[in-house]
This record gives structure tokens, sequence and C-alpha cells, in this order.
């Protein structure tokens, strides 16, 4: 991979399509830190302050992938968030809708229409949730001067900062290296490893009682660190390859294609990527979060549900009846990596297609019988894909309840969006590279 990018260095198209992404994402770090016009900063830090201990990942996470512009209230506060729901509700859209499944299926003009739609759903809902935090926090002391004219001018700017992401990340994907939207992501998580490696260090190491002991903390750390980097790296490019075979066609008296031909269907361990991670964590941190904002009554029965589903008091070994929310964290990813496969891979309509294109798995009939085969092999890809997303998610948090880090933005879902994006991004470079030779021998 380094020695790629030293190539694509070389090559003047790609050092200025990198140096286009690197402009873009300077104006997003200063847009990330230029805060909306009658905000109270210090009332949202503040607010994080008190709230850390009874939501932990809760807005942590959230904070992290906005790049800590949520948490400042500047005019990028919701990020590319939106952009990110409603690409979700549009496929999940495509099921229930027949008409958008058939533009799906028409190409690129038909990819060009929902593309067009998502933006439109993409402003849309960030308009909804800038009115939300707007009223909502404006009228608790974040806006100096609540009233319609502030309100209004917090829900444009937010509104407009959204939109205004998302456009960025398809200038990146259009004149950049690519991959735009994950870009942005991933530029925003990277914002936060500095202030999380702060508080690692700062608790293991300035704080230990020789200079062994910090030495020795120091390695623990890093060699963790390498160990979670290695084990996502083989997890995001793990792959099943199920053989098919085509048959030759045969066309009057000249048979067609050379006799039987060799192929593979790939189908990746980890099919949902981090999707799953994130749909568990926001269902579980809906209630603790809509809690913050009424009184509750933590000795009660519905407030101890409610402690049982923060993930900051799971491995507790103080509290380690909590943990049982952890269970129930767990099953959630392992379900929605199936549901989310489901949608976004039919083993029916392959079947199908193969059947069409004369081809064929060996040992297994075309058909229904090859739909029941790849979705008996898929269950168990899925299952494998799930147990990675499960350790990845969970040992930040074990390591963080036992030795009561407190709450990091940095978790396993940002390290599986960091290697995934850095890995698909380099793939980008390396077929810019082999387009452009394609090119050069063309035209010799």
């Amino acid at each position: 991979m380094l020695t790629s990018l030293r190539n694509a260095l070389k090559i003047k198209e790609i050092r200025d399509r990198l140096l286009y992404t690197f402009l873009m994402l300077v104006v997003i770090r200063f847009g990330s830190n230029l805060p909306i016009p009658g905000v109270n900063t210090e009332y949202l830090k503040n607010f994080f302050e008190q709230q850390r201990q009874a939501t932990g990942n809760a807005f942590s996470f959230f904070n992290a992938i906005t790049g800590g512009s949520f948490e400042q209230m500047s005019v990028l506060a919701l990020s590319i968030t939106p952009y990110i729901t409603s690409s979700i509700i549009m496929e999940l859209m495509t099921i229930a809708i027949p008409k958008l499944e058939e533009l799906q299926r028409e190409g690129e003009d038909g990819r060009r229409k929902m593309m067009g739609y998502t933006r439109y759903l993409t402003v849309v809902l960030a308009l909804i949730e800038s009115v939300a935090m707007a009223v909502g926090f404006g009228s608790q002391g974040l806006l100096y001067n609540f009233g319609p004219k502030s309100v209004i001018v917090a829900i444009a700017a937010m509104t407009a900062g959204s939109a205004f992401l998302m456009w960025i990340g398809e200038r990146i994907t259009e004149h950049g290296v690519g991959n735009g939207i994950s870009i942005v992501l991933l530029i925003n998580i990277i914002s936060s490893l500095p202030n999380d490696l702060g508080t690692l260090v700062e608790r293991f190491i300035l704080n230990s009682k020789s200079v062994a002991t910090a030495v020795v903390a120091a390695l623990i750390i890093i060699a963790c660190l390498l160990a979670m980097v290695v084990f996502v790296v083989l997890l995001c490019g793990a792959e099943r390859h199920i053989p098919v075979q085509y048959t030759a066609k045969v066309q009057g008296r000249r048979m067609m294609g050379g006799g039987v031909q060799s192929a593979e269907i790939p189908l990746k361990v980890n099919t949902a990527g981090v999707i799953p991670v994130i749909f568990a964590s926001s269902l579980m941190s809906f209630p603790v979060v809509i809690a913050q904002f009424f009184t509750v009554d933590y000795t009660s029965i519905p407030g101890r549900i409610l402690m049982m589903l923060n993930s900051s008091n799971w491995f507790k070994p103080d509290r380690p009846v909590y943990s049982i929310g952890l269970v129930i964290y767990i099953v959630l990813i392992i379900l929605f990596a199936y549901f989310y496969t489901s949608i976004t891979f039919n083993p029916l309509e392959v079947a199908n297609n193969l059947k069409k294109a004369g081809g064929f798995i060996p040992g297994i009939r075309p058909g229904r019988p090859t739909s029941d085969y790849l979705t008996r092999v898929l269950n168990y890809v899925i299952f494998l894909g799930a147990t990675g997303l499960v350790i990845v998610a969970v040992i930040p948090i074990i390591i963080s309840g036992l030795f009561n880090i407190g709450s990091l933005s940095f978790t396993g879902n940002s390290l599986i969006i960091i290697v995934g994006v850095i890995i698909e991004t380099l793939k980008s470079i390396e077929s810019s590279m082999l387009v452009r030779n394609y090119k050069g021998f063309l035209s010799d």
C-alpha cells in the first residue's frame, strides 16, 4: 500500500487530486470551529460535562463523527449524519417501494435519480434536526437571546452547514481521491484522537508510580492498539469466495465461449460494515439521551433500566448487574447484521441471474437449490462478521469499565470506520493509477 502511495505521488494528476482533497479537509476543519452567531458555546460544554457520567457514550460517538463541532455548536454541528441517515432510509425504502427498486436497477440514470432523492431527504432531515436542537437547547440557554430571529439563524446555519458538507463530499468524490462522504467522516473522527490519546496518557502513564510502570503501560497501550488495527484490517478484507462455472453457449452449430469458464462470487465477511454497531448503539442510547431532558429517579425500576442501557456502566466492578445491558447490545449487533445484509444481498436474485447467464455452483443444481446453498453460506459468513464486530465494539467498553477510563470518543466503531475508509481510499488511488496506465497504452 505504501509503495502504491509513493508511486501515486509521482503522477501529477493524482497529486492534484490529493491536494484538492487536503484543501477541502482544511475547509471542513475551519468550519468545525466556526460558531453559529448568537450561540452560547459555554452552555453546551457545561451540559456535556454534567451529562457525561449519565449518558456515557450516548453523545461521545456522535460528537466524534462530527469532529467535535457538535459540542462547540459550530455551523457544521450536524456534520454529515443527516446524509448517512438519509442513505440508510433510501436503502430501506427500496424494499418497501417497488418503484424505487426498479429505479435502482436502471443503471447510471437510476443511480443519479436515487442520489437526487437522497440529497433532498438529507436537507429535510437536517432541517428537522436543526429545529429540534435550536428550539430544545435554545430555550434552555444555548442561545443568548432566545427568540424567532436567533432560532431561524441557528436553523439556517446548521441546515446549510450539513448541505455544504454533503456538497464537499461529492466534490471530493468527483475531483479528489474518491469516497468523499467517507473521507469527511474519517477526518472528523481522526480530529478527536489527540484528546483521547491524551486521556489514556494521563490515566496510565503520567499517573504511574514509577518510570518502569509508565513504560509497561505505554507498551501495553501500543500493543493493544496495533492488535485491534490488525484485527479490523483482517475483518474488513476477509472474503468467502464461492466458485462458479459458466457453460459455453451454442448458437446454431457454433459453440460460443470456448468451453467451461470459471469465476467466483466474493462474499465479504463483514457484509454490513459498521452499520449494525451504529444501529445498536443508537437504539441503546436513545432512551438514555431522551431521559436527560426529564427528571429521572435512578433508584426506581425505570431508572435502573436506563442505567443498564448506558454503556458507561458496563463492566464496572462495583455495579456488575448493569452489564446485562451488554448482552442486549451484542444481540442487537448480530440481529442488525443479519437484517442489513438481507436487504443488500438477495440469494434468490443471485441464483436466478446465474441461471440466466448459464452459470452454476459445482455440485449444486441451478435455481432454488443454489439459492438455499447461498443462504446457508451467507448466514455462516454473517455470523462470523457479526462476531468480529462484537469483539471490536466491546473490547474498548470492557477496558473503559474495568480501568475506569471514562467516556472516550474513540471507540471500536471509530476504528472500523478509519481502517475501512483508508483501505477503500488506497484502492481508489490504485484504480486511478491503473486507468491512467490504460489510457497511456491506448494513446501510444
